[in-house]
C-alpha cells in the first residue's frame, strides 16, 4: 500500500483547513476518507495527498497542539 495518493483532486473530497490558519492557502488540509486521514498542501490542489491512520494523525495533532514537538534545527 502506498503512503500517498498522487492526485488529491481525484479523491473528490473537500479538505478541511484548520480554523487557526490565516486566510491564505499557505497551509495543509485534511479529510477523512475510507478509514484514513488524507493530508495535502492546499496550495497544490492536484498534488499528492499523504495517507495516515486516524490514531497516528490524532497523536500528531495532539503533539502539535500541546507543543510537544521540538523544531528541527537545520
Amino acid at each position: 500500500m502506498s503512503n500517498y495518493y498522487p492526485n488529491t483532486a481525484e479523491l473528490g473530497v473537500v479538505l478541511r483547513k484548520s480554523s487557526y490558519s490565516n486566510q491564505s492557502a499557505d497551509c495543509v488540509g485534511a479529510a477523512g476518507v475510507a478509514g484514513e486521514v488524507i493530508v495535502s498542501d492546499l496550495k497544490n490542489p492536484t498534488g499528492p495527498a499523504h495517507r495516515h491512520q486516524p490514531r497516528a494523525w490524532a497523536a500528531f495533532a495532539h503533539a502539535v497542539g500541546t507543543g510537544a514537538l521540538v523544531p528541527v534545527q537545520a
